[in-house]
């Protein structure tokens, strides 16, 4: 048995184990190389969540690499989730992004596909996509074996606690559900959901889910303002915000305070029966904080 397996098992992992709620949410990488807001934010949350993840040129927009900002967070006693895409790198640098990573002392990783260059600020970029989610999952366990995708040994192997995403309110679910056994099969021991909204729908998700052996994190997206809601709906695909949360949002005297509590009352309702939660508040990690402490 590698030393890592009882040594260097992240926080996030062992309180998953132990049967503990966690929360954990998205600090978003600067787009220069100033990290003093980036510090900020996780000061502001430092022992208020588990693990704070790091993103990887969100929606295609160019910003500090994810990996630079797990070493940061880990300076700042902050236990990161490394995100990495497929998108931007081919099957060697994503092998040394991840390795690198491991050296520096993440132990949390996340695999994703990566939004298309064309929604981004880039968009005469070439995308790669040398592998899709499901392989770079399995790419990962390979590498926590302690090879490499060609086959040949490592010297010193990889021990990460796999993630991965899954859209519980995709429509039609039957190619997400595909999806999602493919990554379990790849190697994923824990997912972190696209937004939900729709309670008693991803409750019979998490059912489902709770047959494999894999921990499930509700994703928590906050809400700012009815016009965001109906922005959601009309241009992301899988998340759908009913009519009585837009309704609530566009009643309010302050939207944002609305959408706080929304998104308070949801985390109360995953600590029923969840394993945990994943809070976005995309550049509103101080509303992450206000969530928590309504919880």
């Amino acid at each position: 048995m590698r030393s890592y397996d009882a040594l260097q098992k992240s926080d996030l992992q062992k309180q998953l184990e132990a049967g503990r709620f966690v929360i954990t949410a998205e600090i978003c990488p600067p787009r220069g190389t100033d990290t003093a807001v980036f510090i900020e934010k996780a000061r502001l949350l430092k022992g208020k969540i588990t693990a704070a993840n790091v993103t990887d040129n969100q929606r295609a927009v160019m910003r500090l690499s994810s990996l630079a900002c797990a070493a940061v967070l880990l300076k700042e006693g902050v236990e990161p989730v490394f995100q990495v895409t497929c998108r931007d790198r081919n099957r060697l640098a994503l092998q040394s992004d991840i390795l690198g990573a491991w050296v520096l002392g993440a132990r949390n990783i996340l695999a994703l596909t990566g939004d298309h260059v064309s929604f981004g600020d880039h968009r005469d970029a070439k995308a790669v996509f040398d592998l899709d989610s499901v392989q770079l999952v399995g790419t990962i366990r390979t590498l926590n074996s302690g090879k490499n995708l060609s086959g040949v040994e490592l010297r010193g192997a990889t021990g990460f606690f796999i993630g991965a995403v899954v859209a519980p309110e995709a429509n039609p679910f039957g190619p997400e559900e595909l999806k999602f056994e493919k990554k379990i099969a790849a190697g994923a021991r824990f997912f972190q959901t696209q937004a939900i909204y729709d309670m008693e729908r991803f409750k019979r998700f998490f059912d489902y889910a709770s047959r494999h052996d894999v921990k499930i994190l509700g994703g928590i997206l906050l809400l700012k303002s009815a016009n965001m809601a109906s922005f959601l709906n009309k241009n992301v695909p899988g998340v759908h915000v009913p009519q009585n949360l837009i309704d609530e949002l566009s009643s309010a005297k302050d939207q944002l305070q609305a959408g706080i509590e929304i998104a308070a009352r949801q985390v109360r309702e995953l600590k029923g029966f969840c394993h945990g939660a994943h809070i976005m508040a995309i550049g509103q990690e101080e509303s992450v904080v206000r969530i928590i402490e309504m919880v």
